[in-house]
């Protein structure tokens, strides 16, 4: 398609805008990160690394991120299984009510996260299961788990059948066949499907406030809590610059696994 130097013009400056309205605010965010001031005035004082110090040094912090990865990692596993069983019944099998389980399978990262998180306190309470990190894992698991069954069988929807039927038609039996044919096909959705989940667990706020005890804090809820007191806001800065850093790092590597096609809801 043929376009003038103007549509060009056009064209870039609308996408230029596009990203300022999105990125600006982490733009933001990174600069006062680094301002020497504690006031959140524009422009930056001066600036300074002093704040990094003290949120390496803050035991509260350390203990809210070592909270985030064992979630974040634990949800992440249960969901590439469970992900993984419900793509291969849905995608290579036929059954009654199919398509409605396929719709189910992927409600939970639609519905909102504070309907989610009533819910599963509710439940939690309901059977004498008291909240903690053991809690916050099962709630995150709910939505990842929809991340993992989205980016795999959309794998299994392009990988030929033959090479299975085959594989039974030798004498293989289906453990043998998943192993050898079926895995390997799907290998990289998997690791996408992973990362991705494991980004979105890992920044996960609102269903984790009520899931969590009151003793237990992940860094998106210790950033949550900690904005409310004005002194500590340099190092939330801080914390939140890491966070995004955090997150960016596995949703890029998924996206160049997956060839830019990401199967993600959003919250």
């Amino acid at each position: 398609m043929v376009e003038s130097p103007l549509v060009r013009a056009l064209l870039r400056a609308a996408t230029a805008l596009v990203l300022a309205f999105i990125y600006l605010p982490l733009i933001i965010l990174a600069v006062y990160a680094f301002n020497e001031s504690k006031l959140a005035a524009w422009p930056p004082t001066g600036f300074t690394l002093d704040w990094f110090g003290e949120a390496a040094a803050n035991p509260a912090i350390r203990t809210a991120l070592l909270n985030s990865l064992v979630a974040a990692t634990a949800a992440t596993l249960i969901a590439l299984v469970l992900g993984t069983l419900a793509a291969l019944a849905v995608q290579r099998y036929d059954f009654f009510g199919k398509n409605t389980v396929s719709f189910l399978f992927v409600l939970p990262i639609a519905l909102p996260g504070v309907v989610t998180g009533i819910a599963l306190q509710s439940s939690f309470k309901l059977f004498g299961v008291g909240l903690g990190l053991p809690t916050i894992i099962i709630a995150h698991a709910t939505f990842c788990v929809v991340v993992a069954y989205n980016n795999i069988v959309a794998r299994l929807r392009r990988l030929p059948r033959s090479p299975e039927e085959a594989s039974a038609d030798l004498g293989a039996d289906s453990w043998m066949t998943f192993r050898r044919i079926t895995l390997p096909g799907v290998r990289t959705a998997l690791l996408s499907g992973g990362l991705l989940a494991f980004a979105l667990s890992f920044d996960e706020v609102i269903v984790t406030l009520f899931a969590a005890g009151a003793g237990t804090k992940t860094i998106p809820v210790w950033i949550f809590n900690a904005m409310q007191r004005p002194n500590e806001l340099p190092v939330v800065n801080v914390v939140a610059l890491l966070l995004v850093l955090i997150s960016v790092i596995p949703v890029w590597i998924a996206q160049r696994l997956s060839g830019g096609e990401i199967a993600r809801g959003g919250r």
